[in-house]
């Protein structure tokens, strides 16, 4: 789908280009969302730039995803997508600077677009240019970055407390399992996190060292150093939290670990307890003809007795050795 966004005063009018319309002259953000064939052509017959490929966007050298072509910057990003959901992705987005107009090129569905896409409907400076969305879209992402981490922030504080609660039940192993799994969600969400940090880090130093050639004012550049310092400070945080989650993966780890050592404890218990008492009984279950004790008119709660002395006294001594 082809929508083109419109300056209209102080708003921009989102209008969808069919297939046999032309790209208006005033439009200055063309946002491409899984394009098709002729769509990608009648981009590049109205603004003379090429679109690249899906294949093409998904290449993961640096000077595949920032490059300069035919006067127009070509910026790939990988975003984050769907992040509240149990399988969040990462997608892969293309941002082209051509002239004053700035084309997108996207397969998924990222919360910063639909973010500034609304924003913008509502409310716009008056001359607004392809550079200036580029900041919208960018601060948006960086923004959303940020509360993405801040989210997982909170689910990692929970999984620590649900770990080391001292009233948590040591055997429950579905509960285990649980945390286990919680950690592996949180492990993945902030790894593609990362990711997309690293991702807009490198695209934000791009446009900083192209500010002179496209000669870009002196406000846009404190925004683009801003925006720098933004992108680091979350990518140590971004760092944090992996740490501590493999931390508390190690920790989980060894809570399991303990938790099958205390079952097998038990059990050797037991068959320690009850190794005894099996001795006696299979003494005086043997069917030798001579033997003393048969004739004994109390013989039989000898034997019971010998055999309760016999479980009880490891028990005891376990105890006192606190190994129980």
């Amino acid at each position: 789908m082809l929508t083109v966004k419109i300056p209209a005063g102080t708003s921009l009018e989102a209008r969808v280009v069919g297939p046999d319309e032309e790209i208006p002259e005033a439009a200055v953000w063309i946002d491409l969302m899984s394009p098709v064939p002729p769509e990608d052509k009648m981009v590049e017959r109205a603004i003379g730039v090429a679109v690249p490929s899906r294949e093409e966007m998904q290449e993961i050298e640096p000077t595949s995803r920032l490059y300069a072509e035919n006067g127009a910057r070509y910026m790939t990003a990988t975003l984050m997508c769907r992040s509240e959901s149990d399988n969040p992705t990462t997608t892969a987005v293309t941002f082209i600077l051509a002239g004053r107009r700035l084309i997108t090129v996207r397969w998924d569905e990222p919360r910063p677009f639909s973010i500034v896409a609304n924003r913008l409907a509502r409310q716009c400076p008056a001359v607004v240019t392809g550079e200036a969305i580029l900041m919208e879209l960018l601060d948006a992402i960086i923004d959303r970055s940020a509360d993405i981490l801040e989210r997982i922030g909170s689910e990692v504080d929970a999984i620590s407390r649900t770990i080391f609660d001292p009233d948590r039940a040591g055997g429950d192993r579905i509960a285990s399992q649980d945390i286990l799994r919680a950690i592996g969600r949180t492990g993945d969400l902030t790894s593609k996190a990362r990711e997309c940090l690293v991702s807009i880090g490198r695209l934000v130093l791009y446009l900083a060292n192209e500010a002179d050639v496209m000669r870009w004012a002196k406000d846009q550049r404190a925004i683009l150093k801003g925006m720098q310092r933004d992108v680091q400070s979350l990518s140590d945080h971004a760092t944090y939290l992996s740490n501590k989650i493999t931390f508390l993966l190690d920790a989980m780890v060894g809570v399991v670990t303990i938790e099958q050592n205390n079952i097998i404890k038990i059990f050797s218990v037991a068959a320690v307890v009850l190794m005894p008492p099996t001795l006696v009984a299979s003494i005086y279950g043997m069917n030798f003809r001579h033997m003393p004790e048969l004739e004994f008119t109390y013989g039989y709660p000898m034997a019971i007795v010998l055999m309760v002395v016999a479980a009880v006294v490891p028990y005891v001594v376990f105890k006192l050795k606190k190994w129980l």
